[in-house]
């Protein structure tokens, strides 16, 4: 073979390799925790007293969704919901959220979108917090666990093997790296875990809300600093390789503990939560800044979103004056004030769209026109089928069975809503399905940490809560007694998806254990 023609196979083999990547864009997905639709200017406007600028410039190159969900109203089945594109409640957990030493919570051998785009090619990464349970290695072979209230209690009340091998976490479950730490910055133990081993041994202890082991170094304050270092540098590295990438970065903040780090501290006029705001937006600003570094922000899909709605944590950070949720149209309106949840009622863990209406903007550039909004409801589960869509793959049907694609709404071809209907879910394990303007609350309260609180009332009279999104936004005026065939329709379709085991076509599944509509205490209460 001649040196000319040893040259020619060369381009092509390059060519080729450009073709294949081209095909197969990177995908950035970055998840942010517990992070309000008003705590985003783009979305808040003058209602939204802090400054965030890389997102706002995000929605200006990209896609800005206007009615996008969380699965779920806290964390933990949130995440669940992103990873394997299943809603969270077919999972063991039907209620509340895991903690720093729980056991796995995705099934063994259930396909996530990080093993679905890894056996497509990509590398595939998670840095941030998982918060999905993982199998630490303990010194008894018991459950891990700590009650050290000190140091020089750690040997004897703390069973945690430092020096073992971490099993089930994320690097079990389609990622080829990860760094992080195990769940909330919130919850111990307080150390970082770097693929399947810790970073270092707890010899420490530390409370940033909740007491445990800590790492001597580890600080609450540089968590989210060291994340975006850790993902610009991940950007930067396998943009000079051939293979297409896919990072899931999970952000600790604005999540409690509330702590900006020292560049941050008084940048903003809403306290502490504004400064932690402030500092989120700018590590987001830190990922895209590195994709464009890198030259590949042609051939790069980068997804911006939350996990649930605003905590009320961040009214005790902030000034009391300043920062306010909103709770309906009978509060009045103050110009002066924040307003985490914009127009909606009721705030993370709730039923009541506060809960789990978040931020969620796309851009691909080339692909997704500059400046678009799509007003169509979506869910953070439909990242799997979008993936999949994109790559021109099938699911299998055992796979990602509430997840439907929005690579039309993100071509802008759609024309309609790609979703048939949208279940949500709040802490307490209270349903809500969506379809088109109509809301269904099968319960009479919140589902979870607002007022009507679930369980409180002595005298229940209103088992659901039917509102109509598109003249009552703000969930005040139930409208289910004027409405009885609409409950009912809506109360058969959640029915059908949850006794199918899915929500799109396919193969009836199963779910993870027995999951009712209506919450244990109503049921009860409806019997008596």
């Amino acid at each position: 073979m001649t040196t000319k023609t040893l040259a020619l196979v060369a381009l092509c083999a390059v060519a080729t390799l450009a073709s294949a990547k081209e095909n197969r864009p990177n995908i950035v997905f970055i998840l942010a925790d517990d992070w309000g639709l008003g705590d985003v200017k783009t979305y808040g406007g003058g209602r939204c007293k802090i400054e965030t600028p890389n997102m706002d410039q995000l929605a200006a190159d990209g896609m800005k969704f206007m009615d996008a969900h969380s699965s779920s109203s806290v964390c933990t089945p949130t995440r669940y919901g992103v990873l394997t594109g299943r809603y969270n409640w077919r999972s063991r957990l039907k209620r509340g959220v895991l903690n720093g030493y729980s056991t796995a919570l995705i099934e063994p051998g259930r396909q996530t979108v990080a093993s679905f785009l890894k056996q497509n090619g990509y590398t595939t990464a998670c840095i941030g917090k998982w918060h999905l349970g993982m199998d630490f290695p303990t010194t008894d072979g018991k459950p891990p666990k700590s009650s050290a209230k000190k140091p020089e209690e750690l040997a004897s009340k703390c069973n945690v093997d430092w020096k073992g091998t971490i099993k089930n976490g994320p690097t079990s479950l389609g990622f080829d790296t990860y760094w992080g730490i195990s769940a909330s910055l919130d919850m111990p133990p307080y150390i970082w875990i770097e693929n399947d081993r810790f970073v270092g041994e707890c010899t420490a202890i530390k409370a940033f809300h909740r007491p445990g082991p800590a790492h001597a170094d580890f600080e609450d304050y540089d968590v989210l600093p060291t994340l975006a270092k850790k993902a610009s540098e991940f950007i930067a590295r396998q943009a000079r390789t051939p293979e297409p990438f896919f990072l899931y970065m999970t952000l600790n903040s604005p999540h409690t503990p509330i702590s900006p780090s020292k560049a941050f501290q008084g940048k903003s006029k809403l306290g502490t939560y504004g400064d932690f705001v402030m500092e989120t937006d700018w590590a987001i600003g830190q990922v895209v800044k590195a994709v464009e570094a890198a030259g590949i922000a042609g051939n790069t899909l980068i997804i911006v979103t939350a996990d649930n709605g605003c905590s009320p944590a961040a009214l005790r950070s902030g000034s009391s004056k300043n920062i306010r949720f909103r709770m309906g149209e009978s509060e009045p309106e103050d110009p002066a004030a924040h307003y985490s949840s914009t127009i909606y009622r009721g705030h993370k863990a709730d039923i009541y769209e506060g809960g789990h209406r978040v931020p969620y903007i796309a851009r691909w550039d080339g692909k997704v026109k500059p400046g678009s909004l799509c007003e169509d409801p979506i869910c953070l589960v439909d990242l799997y089928a979008t993936c999949a869509d994109i790559l021109k793959q099938k699911i299998p049907d055992s796979s990602a069975e509430d997840s439907v694609s929005l690579l039309p709404n993100l071509l802008g071809t759609a024309k309609k809503p790609v979703r048939e209907a949208v279940i949500h879910h709040s802490i307490n394990g209270s349903f809500a399905i969506r379809q088109g303007d109509w809301k269904l609350n099968f319960c009479p309260g919140s589902g979870g940490w607002s007022s009507p609180k679930p369980g409180k009332a002595k005298e229940v009279k209103e088992w659901v809560q039917l509102y109509n999104l598109a003249s009552d936004p703000a969930e005040t005026k139930n409208l289910a007694a004027e409405n009885p065939e609409t409950v009912q329709r809506l109360t058969n379709l959640a029915q059908q998806y949850i006794d199918n085991g899915r929500s799109t076509p396919g193969t009836n599944q199963k779910n993870n254990g027995e999951t009712y509509l209506y919450p244990t205490w109503i049921k009860n209460a409806q019997s008596k």
